[in-house]
């Protein structure tokens, strides 16, 4: 009976190994979760910031587009000044940045959203007709990142 006793005592308890590989597993199971809420919210984010940026190219060739509309000549003078490039920041947008983005030239957002206009125009059949490509731009953990609009003006009336 004493030994039937011995071996019921050694069977009853977990052995270091079986609580190794339980943690082990648990750890696993943790990480993985972690991991796949750690990725959701950054294509969350970016995701936020490419319809971001998408509205805002939008908006540039609208606001382009009305002012075509207004005096297609003024236009066309103002966008063949070389450089070819305007930078438009914030929500009103105009004429004033007659370059490439600055660091402090963003938007909005988060992270910060920049957002130009390169021009570029050719003739046919006597007619002007300018192409604008509007791009916005951002960086973040992930990398560079950018959403491009263009277009084609001409004098419509």
């Amino acid at each position: 009976m004493n030994l039937k006793l011995k071996s019921y005592n050694l069977q009853r308890g977990q052995s270091l190994f079986e609580v190794v590989l339980a943690l082990g597993v648990i750890a696993a199971i943790t990480v993985g979760i972690v991991s796949l809420t750690v990725s959701s919210i950054r294509n969350a984010a970016f995701s936020k910031n490419k319809t971001l940026a998408g509205r805002y190219a939008q908006e540039a060739i609208e606001w382009l587009r009305s002012e075509r509309d207004k005096n297609f000549t003024v236009f066309k003078t103002r966008v063949q000044t070389p450089p070819l490039k305007w930078c438009l920041t914030g929500p009103d947008l105009n004429w004033n940045k007659h370059s490439a983005c600055g660091v402090s030239d963003y938007i909005s957002g988060s992270p910060p959203l920049f957002r130009e206009v390169t021009f570029s125009g050719s003739t046919i059949s006597g007619s002007t007709i300018i192409r604008a490509s509007v791009r916005v731009y951002w960086t973040d953990a992930q990398g560079a990142h950018e959403v491009t609009s263009t277009t084609l003006f001409s004098d419509w009336k």
